[in-house]
């Protein structure tokens, strides 16, 4: 376990001074990488320190990690952020939308930068595809930073089943997807949250969008549970202690880091996005567990499954 440590005061006044303007109308160009299927959107703050990519969550967009990304920049990584399968400027339709496919994705643009090995984040589902990119290159992932993880198939109540199919049945489904998002952020949202949650509506009132979040809802994650006990990268949990999505969130966050090996936080008061949350209590655990994994380890080969 990661115990709190005071922030940087570098790093309080990066993230201060972000959460005080509207972050993601500052967010690097577009680039786009064509892969078989169609084409991933991301954006890279470029220079030559150690490559991180960082995969959002599903119906959510690239800029999620605006507010962590000033104090990698900072600490001197190059930071990348892609937008998944189906949302933001990456292609809308697919054949498969499954974390290992993502994970695929993001092995591809890892490739694409000559910039490997990485560190790979990834929220909820995706960080499910952050162990899959670990898990089929080991070469290529120096560590996995796993934030909110959704890594396994979670017994969901019957209302609750009940709630999801009417949300998603009618023309409010767009309305109802960005509703349950805002109570992602239990104690308090960034001064852009209102802005950044206009832009996931507009982008899932786009063509096909919505039917991709439809089905990767439906995904099961039964390959990724499955792959849990095979796992060689070093990782680090952050989990918002306030999770909604979890009925415990510290006991998922507690059987994940011993399935893994693997270290972990919990972050009080926090939410399902605890680095847009509380950036400024997430940034120094994971630049000290970056530091630590960065330097000079074995060689991690796979292991099959």
């Amino acid at each position: 376990m990661i115990t709190n440590v005071t922030p940087p005061a570098p790093v309080i006044a990066t993230i201060a001074a972000t959460r005080e303007q509207a972050a993601i109308s500052t967010a690097p160009d577009t680039h786009y990488l064509a892969v078989a299927g169609g084409h991933i959107a991301y954006d890279d703050t470029g220079g030559d320190g150690p490559l991180i990519l960082a995969i959002p969550s599903m119906g959510d967009l690239r800029s999620e990690y605006r507010l962590l990304r000033p104090a990698l920049v900072q600490a001197g990584y190059r930071v990348v952020t892609m937008d998944v399968r189906g949302h933001g400027e990456t292609s809308a339709r697919w054949s498969d939308y499954s974390a290992h496919a993502v994970g695929r994705d993001a092995l591809a643009l890892i490739q694409h930068l000559s910039a490997g090995p990485a560190v790979i984040l990834g929220t909820s589902f995706t960080a499910g595809s952050a162990l899959w990119a670990a898990h089929d290159a080991p070469a290529q992932v120096n560590s996995v930073v796993l934030l909110g993880p959704i890594v396994r198939d979670l017994k969901v109540p019957t209302i609750a089943k009940f709630a999801l199919a009417v949300g998603f049945a009618g023309p409010w489904r767009v309305w109802f997807w960005t509703t349950y998002w805002n109570t992602l952020f239990p104690t308090r949202k960034p001064a852009d949250h209102a802005q950044v949650k206009a832009a996931i509506t507009a982008n899932l009132r786009q063509p096909e969008r919505m039917d991709a979040l439809r089905a990767m809802l439906r995904l099961s994650k039964a390959d990724t549970a499955a792959l849990i006990p095979h796992s060689r990268v070093p990782a680090l949990i952050v989990m918002g202690a306030l999770d909604p999505d979890f009925p415990d969130a510290t006991a998922e966050a507690n059987w994940l880091a011993s399935a893994l090996d693997a270290q972990s936080l919990i972050v009080e008061g926090a939410g399902h996005y605890p680095h847009t949350e509380m950036a400024e209590h997430v940034a120094p655990d994971i630049l000290s567990f970056l530091s630590n994994m960065l330097a000079d380890r074995p060689a991690i080969t796979a292991s099959p499954i």
